[in-house]
């Protein structure tokens, strides 16, 4: 398996939370891109900017807020909201190529998206949407950790639940999910990756056990569903065993709940691996939220751990290797095709000149 994903630039992807975009300048790594976000006065938009100023490469995330100017923190270039140095020390002329980029910003769904390809074909309307992270009638918890492996490793991660089984037994894992077959869909032109397992009978996980308070076997459904480059969002479904879907296919009655992704790239080699979990039972119980929120975190770093040891595994593999892929890979197959593709079309000679 190549352990280095080209970056598909012409795309949207989740560069912070909603609540950590505000007056307090946050510095991100996207693609490879250092930013700058804050939170305009003027409008309360989000705005990105390149995290770097334009005379000694200070970075403006380490520098401060004079109204919606950013003013670095070393020599004091000031630079509006679009990137414009408007203000030098020591003299009245601003040189004309004083200026930084800046990047199209949208929020979707609590969310902050970024694009860091050709401005001209930013389009918020493509992003894709995970409405239940800011619904009424859900609560969310959620959290953020850096990988530091290739992007595609997390992809595969996610893709192929039957790890589950072994690497997160104890929490989210049971026989069942490494048992029990999958079926794939694949969207090649909207670059959607669909796998789902669904298990009649199953040993039901501590995770959900202690959370809803459910005793013995339950019906469990996974349905992943992958937005390429970007968002993953998993729809989970128990309820007591026994309880089937209805006639036209519904899912069954039961608890609801969605384990929401933001995959993005931040630099070769790096990732950041967003994390939400979000219900539409107990939604006021906040317990519930706290064993929630500390049970996916620690899922999450057990995936943290196989995948920066599963990276510098691959960093010293001989040239040729060869790879077995099995059934469970097929998701994780197509969503290497997407990414290779959409890598591709996003290239460009001028690729990182703005």
């Amino acid at each position: 398996m190549p352990h280095i994903t080209a970056f598909a630039r012409n795309q949207w992807y989740v560069a912070a939370y909603r609540h950590e975009v505000g007056r307090e300048l946050l510095g991100r790594t996207v693609l490879g891109e250092p930013l700058v976000f804050y939170r305009a006065e003027e409008d309360g938009a989000a705005v990105a900017l390149a995290d770097r100023c334009v005379h000694r490469r200070y970075p403006l995330s380490a520098s401060g807020l004079d109204g919606d100017r950013i003013v670095c923190g070393y020599h004091g270039f000031t630079y509006d909201r679009t990137g414009t140095c408007v203000s030098v020390p020591g003299q009245r002329r601003v040189p004309r190529t004083a200026r930084v980029a800046s990047y199209p910003v949208t929020e979707r769904d609590s969310l902050v998206w970024v694009w860091i390809g050709d401005p001209g074909l930013a389009d918020p309307d493509t992003v894709p949407r995970a409405p239940h992270l800011d619904a009424a009638g859900w609560t969310t918890v959620r959290g953020m950790e850096p990988v530091d492996a290739d992007y595609g490793l997390l992809v595969d991660n996610l893709l192929d639940l039957s790890h589950e089984t072994y690497l997160h037994g104890g929490s989210i894992g049971t026989p069942e999910v490494a048992e029990t077959p999958i079926t794939t869909e694949v969207d090649e032109g909207a670059g959607i990756v669909r796998v789902s397992r669904r298990m009649d009978d199953a040993e039901c996980p501590p995770f959900y056990a202690r959370s809803t308070g459910i005793e013995g076997r339950i019906t469990r459904w996974q349905d992943i569903e992958y937005h390429a480059p970007c968002l993953y969002l998993l729809h989970s479904r128990i309820a007591p065993a026994g309880v089937l879907p209805g006639p036209d296919g519904s899912d069954p009655d039961g608890f609801h709940t969605e384990i929401t992704y933001a995959v993005t790239p931040s630099a070769e080699g790096r990732v950041y691996d967003f994390w939400m979990v979000s219900r539409d039972w107990a939604t006021g119980a906040t317990e519930v939220s706290d064993y929630l929120r500390d049970n996916n975190h620690a899922v999450v770093m057990q995936d943290v751990d196989a995948l920066d040891l599963l990276q510098r595994t691959l960093r010293s593999e001989r040239d040729g290797y060869q790879e077995l892929s099995i059934n469970i890979d097929t998701g994780g197959l197509a969503a290497r095709r997407i990414l290779a593709r959409l890598a591709e079309e996003g290239a460009k000679p001028e690729e990182g000149v703005r």
